[in-house]
This record gives structure tokens, sequence and C-alpha cells, in this order.
């Protein structure tokens, strides 16, 4: 029973074309500088890294229009002057509240 199983094989394992081909793909699996193992690594952080680069420009849209708005009208400029960086009037109280998450909520409050 194992003669005939071996000698279905033995055609294939003789040939000298599936010995390089099972020895390339031993080769460029394991061995080789460029192997398949670190390609796929290389992929995983090449799509990282496009994800990182959307957000990025997604980001860069949003601070232009910001800066446009903030620069186009006084109005704005003052805006975000009280909201980012809590300036106030001189008649004025600035009250901030901070949340559980520990992120800022303002509220302004004139006197």
């Amino acid at each position: 029973m194992k003669k005939k199983k071996i000698s279905k094989w033995k055609p294939y394992v003789n040939n000298r074309y599936t010995l390089t081909f099972v020895g390339f793909l031993v080769w460029m699996t394991f061995f080789d500088r460029n192997d398949f193992i670190l390609q796929h690594s290389y992929r995983q952080k090449l799509k990282a890294l496009r994800t990182e680069r959307d957000y990025f420009e997604k980001e860069i849209e949003k601070n232009k229009t910001t800066i446009t708005e903030l620069f186009t009208n006084s109005k704005n400029l003052e805006r975000y002057a009280r909201e980012r960086y809590f300036m106030k009037k001189d008649n004025e109280d600035v009250f901030v509240f901070v949340d559980q998450d520990n992120k800022m909520l303002w509220q302004e409050k004139a006197e």
C-alpha cells in the first residue's frame, strides 16, 4: 500500500522543475530579504499610513477653512479667542466647567 503512494508521487518528486519551484517557495517564504512575511507586514504598515494620511488631509482642510473664517471676519476671530483661549472683556467673568472625562465645557457669563 505504501509503495503505491510513494510511486504515485515519485515522478513529481524527481522532476527538477518541481524541486526548483519548491525550493524557490521555501527561499521566498523564509530566507529572502524581501520574504512574504515581511511583504505582508509592509502592506499592513502602508495601509495604516494611508489611513493616517487621509485623516491629516481632512484635518488640514478643516484648519484651512477655520483660518479663512478667522481672517475674513473679526467677530469670528474674537469668538475663536474667547472659546479657545478663554479671553474675556473687562466686565466679564469666564467660568470653565470640566466634565467627568476631563473635557472642558465652557460658558461665559456677563456681569
